[in-house]
């Protein structure tokens, strides 16, 4: 599945096995990471469990997650691999290191000394970025796969989401120290989030179709959307019945505007967040767009960029203009749709390939 995001000034993309950067701002060579071509695991005894499953995989890019400092990247693939970048001027791979099993979810701390990582057994890990070369240490575990974790502002708690509808809020230099569940999701819950400049609050989304917002160190629920009466997101009378899966919450740099993506939905929906009034967290407006997006994130200037699994538009930005999100004009500058096999081009472009046989180019020019 593609995902994106900002490293700094940096669009990165993942896709398949290809993991892209390009600079925004600047004439830098684009970096591309191919876990298809990444070391491999060296082999272990075949009679062992572990020997007999590590050395399998699609290599394709499970999931990777920024640093608060924009200057660290970790990404994990299909072959259990974790891969911890350094982003500059440049780009450097600062190691490879190997999980237990295949990841959902990951985050850095906010001193960004250690990357936590939950995999599909319900088990987190921490991996050290000052000892980038150190195993794994298991922190905690759960009885049902985890699909979401990330940390509060200060370091202190470790918040993760699992597949059997709950939030558990743990100490992270304790974990067996449980401060709070945060408890009323109806189906598994697939994001979470704290946004920036509100370190006490968590947001939340789930397969029920609701985002919800809580006092997360008590456990306390704020509020809840239903986002299927916010608008009619669904396409046909068969889906009525059907609630919209969330799969991603961004929030701009300021923590005000929250975006929500939901799967098989051409739309994103917006809130508002504030700490006034009765209601922190307040619907805004409804982005329609032409096709379902695969992924979305906001820039460090407050632009949100939405990828769409489109040959003709793949990518595009909005911009919160007179109180509503307008499509940036000058979109098609920074992509062009061709043909041709994933290649890496010297400074100017990286060209993406999907399943279907459709490419395009991003360009590194400044939009």
């Amino acid at each position: 599945m593609a995902a994106v995001g900002f490293c700094g000034e940096w669009f990165i993309l993942s896709y398949d096995t290809k993991f892209a950067a390009v600079h925004t701002k600047q004439d830098r060579e684009t970096f591309v990471f191919d876990c298809s071509a990444a070391e491999k695991k060296p082999k272990t005894d075949s009679n062992s469990d572990a020997g007999a499953s590590e050395e399998t995989g699609s290599d394709k890019v499970l999931a990777f997650t920024v640093s608060p400092s924009g200057k660290l990247v970790a990404l994990t693939d299909d072959t259990k691999r974790l891969v911890l970048f350094h982003c500059g001027d440049s780009w450097q791979r600062i190691s490879i290191r190997w999980v237990v099993r295949r990841c959902t979810s990951l985050v850095f701390s906010q001193a960004e000394d250690e990357v936590l990582v939950a995999d599909k057994s319900g088990d987190v890990y921490s991996f050290s970025v000052v000892e980038p070369q150190r195993e794994g240490e298991l922190r905690m575990g759960h009885l049902s796969m985890v699909l979401a974790v990330t940390m509060s502002l200060n370091d202190e708690y470790v918040i993760t989401a699992d597949r059997d509808e709950k939030i558990r809020v743990s100490h992270l230099r304790s974990p067996y120290n449980i401060q709070s569940f945060c408890l009323g999701h109806q189906q598994f819950v697939s994001a979470l989030l704290v946004p920036s400049g509100y370190p006490h609050w968590l947001l939340s989304g789930s397969g029920d179709g609701t985002v919800k917002l809580w006092e997360y160190k008590s456990g306390k629920r704020l509020q809840s959307w239903d986002l299927q009466q916010l608008e009619d997101t669904l396409s046909s009378e068969a889906d009525k019945d059907k609630k919209p899966t969330v799969c991603r919450i961004s929030s701009s740099p300021d923590g005000h505007h929250i975006a929500v993506l939901c799967e098989r939905v051409s739309a994103v929906q917006f809130f508002t967040l504030q700490l006034q009034g009765e209601e922190k967290l307040t619907p805004h407006s409804r982005l329609s767009l032409p096709l379902c997006p695969l992924d979305m994130t906001f820039d460090p200037d407050g632009q949100l960029w939405v990828l769409m699994d489109s040959s003709d538009a793949p990518l595009q930005i909005y911009t919160h203009r007179q109180d509503s999100w307008q499509v940036q004009s000058q979109v098609n500058d920074f992509i062009y749709p061709t043909t041709g096999k994933f290649t890496h081009y010297k400074q100017r472009k990286v060209k993406i390939e999907n399943k279907e046989g459709v490419f395009f180019y991003i360009f590194n020019n400044d939009y």
